[in-house]
C-alpha cells in the first residue's frame, strides 16, 4: 500500500512540475508572436498631433509599444482604454499611432469620447510604418526592448490589462 502511495505521490508532483513549466513558458495571448531574435529596424519616425516628427531613437524608456490602429476599427475602440492605462507603468511607452486617413480632429474626439487621458495621439504618415513592419491588420501592437528591436508582436484586439501580460512584460521593465 506504501508503494502505490510513493508512485502515485510521484506521478502527481511529475505533473505538477510539467504543468508549472508549461505555464511560465505559456504566452499572455493566442494572438502574441514572441521574436525568437529580436529583430532590429531602422529610422521608426512617425508624426504627432502638431506634425513633428518622433524619432524613436531619440526615446528613453525599457519598453515600447507602437500600437496601430484607426477610428473605424470596433476593435480598436475597444482596446485603447487598455493601453491608456499601461501608459502609466514607469519604464514602459506606448505609442497609439493613428494609420486611418481620419483627421486630426476625428481622431482628437476619438480620444475624447473614449476619455483616453495618459495617451498621445500620433500619425504614421504616407504607411511608412505599416509598410516597414509589414502590418497585415488593426489593431496591431509592436513591442521593442530597450534597444528598439522587436521582441513581439501582437494582431487583433487583446486586453492589456490581463495578469498574465502583465507579468510578461514586467520582465523587461527590470
Amino acid at each position: 500500500m506504501n508503494k502505490i502511495i510513493k508512485i502515485v505521490f510521484i506521478i502527481f508532483f511529475i505533473f505538477t512540475i510539467n504543468i508549472n513549466a508549461y505555464a511560465v513558458n505559456e504566452l499572455p495571448f493566442k494572438n502574441m508572436l514572441i521574436s525568437k531574435k529580436p529583430v532590429e529596424y531602422n529610422n521608426i519616425i512617425f508624426n504627432d498631433y502638431y506634425d513633428d516628427n518622433i524619432n524613436l531613437n531619440n526615446q528613453k524608456s525599457k519598453v515600447y509599444m507602437l500600437n496601430f490602429w484607426a477610428t473605424w476599427c470596433l476593435p480598436c475602440k475597444e482596446e485603447m482604454p487598455y493601453l491608456d492605462n499601461l501608459q502609466i507603468i514607469n519604464g514602459l511607452e506606448v505609442f497609439p499611432i493613428n494609420v486611418g486617413e481620419e483627421n486630426k480632429e476625428k481622431t482628437k474626439n476619438f480620444f475624447k469620447k473614449l476619455e483616453i487621458k495618459n495617451l498621445s495621439i500620433y500619425f504614421d504618415i504616407e504607411n511608412r510604418l505599416v509598410n516597414l513592419f509589414k502590418l497585415r491588420g488593426l489593431p496591431t501592437t509592436i513591442i521593442l526592448n530597450q534597444d528598439k528591436k522587436e521582441i513581439a508582436r501582437i494582431v487583433g484586439l487583446v486586453d492589456f490589462s490581463d495578469k498574465k501580460f502583465i507579468d510578461w512584460l514586467s520582465r523587461y521593465l527590470n
